[in-house]
């Protein structure tokens, strides 16, 4: 049934290709490449199991939040510490670290006017500039722009760019070589583009515009991976294989520690709402994050199990079905391989 339901997607162009990726404990279950994309030279390229995706938002939790924690565990951060103690230009001393991780900042979502690729702006200027949209700590209300300032705020704290602190602290370490920030010319083509932009698809450059703007570096986008890498980082979260880098105590806190539906970082089924990204079949307790460009981790610490699904829905357009797909995959994937 997960086989059929992909091939119909595909066939039906919904989506130009996928690879998932499961496993319970250390049982792998499935991981299986499908169809195509257009390449920067307008040519169509398979999809296989070791195709890189650009990880849009993924990079939140996968790049943002162990370089965070990391710091929280030595205390060379403190959850409740105000962001303006770190950066002084910003205005708003009642916003705190774990406001950011949690997206309860108060920030907007974006900046106004969206930001476009072949915008001349100085992206961490205006998010200085802008002012909160509501009090600090009431409620959630996701927001790029405080990802993005996460960021920065481990590069000051550690006096190290992002990108080769994550690289040298986690991605080596934990094996995952596939995974990073700004690829050079050589590994691009192993992409799958993601959005056709002025005649041209968008191939191993990042597709978020603020991240683009900013380098390709950034707190909330810019990371690129495999459903390889993503299914040792799963392993790591959930206990299944052992890593020195981060106390395991302060990677449970990642989902333990919630505030509607939010954990330090990971979007978290607490019971209390419906599950937003990831269907009707996943645990209390699940925990994940989702990615613009079609990219998503579910992780479920009572089963033991987690689901890598790699697309690049964007390919196609903006406007897709990849939140209703996914969650009928993942639905799937508990009725048919999970025990």
């Amino acid at each position: 049934m997960i086989d059929e339901y992909i091939k119909q997607i595909i066939q039906k162009k919904l989506l130009p290709g996928v690879v998932i990726s499961a496993q319970q404990d250390s049982r792998h279950l499935i991981t299986k490449s499908y169809g195509h994309f257009k390449g920067q030279d307008l040519q169509l390229h398979a999809i296989t199991e070791n195709t890189l995706f650009d990880l849009a938002s993924l990079t939140k939790v996968v790049a943002t939040l162990p370089a965070t924690l990391y710091l929280l565990s030595r205390n060379e951060l403190q959850l409740d510490r105000s962001v303006s103690e770190i950066i002084p230009a910003f205005r708003f001393p009642k916003v705190t670290i774990r406001h950011l991780l949690q997206h309860r900042s108060g920030l907007p979502a974006g900046l106004v006017p969206k930001v476009e690729r072949h915008h001349n702006r100085d992206i961490m200027s205006e998010i200085l500039a802008c002012n909160l949209v509501y009090n600090p700590g009431r409620f959630v209300a996701y927001s790029d722009l405080g990802m993005i300032l996460l960021g920065k705020i481990v590069e000051k704290v550690t006096g190290e760019l992002l990108d080769q602190f994550v690289k040298r602290h986690f991605f080596n370490p934990w094996n995952m070589h596939n995974t990073q920030f700004l690829l050079p010319d050589n590994q691009k083509y192993k992409v799958a583009s993601t959005e056709l932009v002025k005649g041209q698809y968008v191939q191993g450059d990042v597709h978020d515009e603020k991240a683009l703007l900013l380098g390709g570096v950034s707190g909330s986008a810019g990371l690129f991976s495999s459903a390889k890498d993503l299914l040792l980082f799963s392993e790591y979260w959930l206990g299944i294989r052992q890593q020195s880098v981060i106390p395991f105590n302060w990677m449970e806190s990642a989902y333990m520690n919630t505030f509607l539906g939010r954990g330090l970082g990971f979007e978290v089924l607490t019971g209390e709402e419906p599950s937003v990204s990831f269907g009707k079949k996943v645990s209390v307790g699940a925990f994940g994050h989702t990615g613009f460009t079609g990219t998503s981790i579910c992780m479920d610490p009572v089963k033991k199990s987690s689901i890598i699904l790699l697309t690049n829905a964007v390919h196609f357009g903006r406007n897709n079905s990849i939140r209703e797909i996914r969650r009928q995959i993942h639905d799937l994937v508990y009725e048919e391989l999970l025990n």
